[in-house]
């Protein structure tokens, strides 16, 4: 059995594993126990009753968590040049189409998300094999592909995102920075829960929502509790 650290130690002994927070007091309690030496990401794992593998009970969406994540993402607008100006003056990183396509098809993956217009999804379609794997690939249930681009870019920048369950039936985000107050990431956390109950597939039989947990990115999980959200 690993030996676990001083600090290990120290964060668990300040956690009941036996009861569960609300959101406020388990933002309190991950920041209390977060030992990183960098300003470590606050991590959601929820835990849903629902069967992935069926295309009606599959979860996703996406959240505008009203303090934003703290993390700088890197957008890049593959748009025509009568949009180009428009994604710009939003704040994207890169803004472009041909030259960054043959940038893609040569591995060039240093960006978090791409904006990008109906009429030119049929080039990027061809990235899929670079861009799925990396959850790169734009989506218009995610807000990645529309015409108003200027507002998906913005909208980035300022705290959206997307979020899907995954095989397990969990789905996992990052609600701010250990950094932010705990009443910024109580709410970024309540905001992002109740997006999650508001999309519950109806083919969805029995608890929804079975577990909660939040956590630095190495600190210990502090389990939510989940009944005032049913």
């Amino acid at each position: 059995m690993a030996k676990l650290s001083k600090n290990r130690k120290n964060a668990e002994s300040k956690v009941d594993f036996d009861m569960t927070y609300s959101t406020l007091d388990a933002a309190k309690l991950v920041k209390e126990t977060s030992s990183e030496k960098f300003d470590a990401s606050v991590d959601l794992s929820v835990k849903l009753g629902v069967d992935p593998r069926q295309a009606n009970q599959m979860v996703r969406g996406v959240v505008a968590l009203p303090h934003g994540t703290g993390k700088q993402l890197k957008v890049l607008a593959l748009v025509t040049a009568d949009k180009e100006a428009e994604a710009k003056e939003a704040g994207a990183d890169f803004v472009g189409l041909d030259e960054y396509i043959e940038k893609i098809k040569g591995g060039w993956t240093d960006i978090d998300v791409i904006i990008t217009m109906p009429s030119v999804m049929g080039k990027i379609g061809a990235l899929g094999r670079v861009l799925g794997p990396r959850g790169l690939m734009p989506n218009p249930k995610s807000g990645t592909v529309t015409l108003e681009v200027g507002k998906a870019v913005s909208d980035v920048k300022k705290g959206k995102i997307d979020f899907k369950v995954d095989k397990f039936g969990i789905i996992h985000a990052s609600v701010g920075k250990v950094s932010f107050d705990a009443e910024k990431i109580s709410e970024n956390t309540d905001e992002l829960l109740q997006t999650i109950m508001k999309l519950k597939p109806t083919a969805a039989k029995g608890n929804y929502i079975e577990s909660i947990s939040i956590s630095s990115t190495m600190g210990v999980g502090v389990a939510v509790e989940s009944k005032s959200l049913v």
